[in-house]
């Protein structure tokens, strides 16, 4: 089975095992705020194209034009009750199996980027976009947002110049004790702008 067969075939199922927790989630959302269940937002995928990537909206509406922007904080007051819960579950994530259907990511790739990141990449750190982007990674793995941006960056590239069944085969398999893991790293997440 190709590598793209396997995403949409596992995306889809995993999007009808999903459908009852996307459910209440969504019912949760809306309760709340009576804002958007959905939060959308452009990232780099591959080859440097631009995706429009889908999450459950964890965030007060229009969180990017307060506080600290797009970067997110352990306890950020823009982050809703419900919220809360659905990031520390990682189920605000489930969304991107939509764009695993369409073609836009795969399961097992470097997670996608804002362009303003990617304009700051090396030559090297750009190796990461010669694969669609992932719901689950090497980095995410190997220290997920407790690593230093530019570690995480380098694991994604390992993961491009080392990438095969196996390697999908550990992440994939590894991806579920990661989500129990923080997500946070300080004011930028991790990303340090370049001076």
């Amino acid at each position: 089975m190709g590598s793209r067969v396997r995403d949409v075939v596992g995306a889809a199922v995993g999007l009808v095992v999903a459908s009852p927790a996307l459910a209440v989630a969504a019912l949760g959302i809306k309760l709340e705020d009576r804002g958007p269940v959905l939060y959308r937002q452009r990232r780099v995928g591959l080859h440097g194209g631009e995706f429009e990537l889908l999450k459950l909206r964890t965030m007060v509406v229009g969180a990017e034009q307060q506080g600290a922007g797009y970067a997110v904080n352990r306890g950020d007051p823009r982050i809703t009750r419900v919220g809360r819960v659905l990031r520390r579950l990682s189920l605000d994530e489930l969304p991107q199996l939509w764009n695993v259907v369409r073609g836009e990511m795969s399961l097992v790739g470097p997670r996608p980027t804002l362009r303003y990141q990617v304009e700051q990449y090396t030559p090297r750190q750009r190796r990461r976009l010669d694969v669609k982007p992932g719901l689950s990674g090497w980095a995410q793995v190997n220290g997920r947002a407790s690593l230093p941006w530019d570690e995480r960056i380098e694991l994604d590239v390992w993961y491009v110049e080392n990438r095969s069944p196996r390697v999908d085969l550990e992440i994939l398999l590894r991806t579920p004790l990661a989500l129990f893991r923080g997500t946070y790293r300080g004011a930028t997440g991790g990303w340090r702008p370049k001076a």
